[in-house]
């Protein structure tokens, strides 16, 4: 029997980071969902980036068990980047001089 995939759960503050990061010229952004929230080109990298909302218990902000483990199994692949905000968001790729 075929188990179907379960949809990831969107953090209220993923929409407002994407949003700020497509308003920066040259600056791509793929929603894809996992492991991973985001995966965001900028300036010729390649930057992963995982949403946590703030608002929720600290338990809720970290890395889930297979999140780690796929951060274990690659090799020589971007780093990871928790972000809470757009200001972290732009910080984790280097466009800190887009930041309000």
């Amino acid at each position: 029997m075929r188990r179907l995939r379960q949809a990831a759960k969107v953090d209220d503050n993923q929409a407002q980071i994407v949003k700020a990061l497509r308003c920066i010229p040259g600056c791509t952004v793929q929603i894809i969902g996992q492991p991973y929230d985001l995966l965001v080109g900028f300036r010729g990298l390649w930057h992963l980036l995982e949403v946590k909302d703030p608002t929720k218990p600290i338990s809720d902000q970290c890395l889930t068990p297979p999140q780690i483990d796929t951060l274990a199994k690659i090799r020589g692949a971007a780093p990871v980047f928790v972000v809470k905000s757009t200001d972290e968001a732009l910080a984790a790729i280097g466009a800190k001089e887009w930041g309000r």
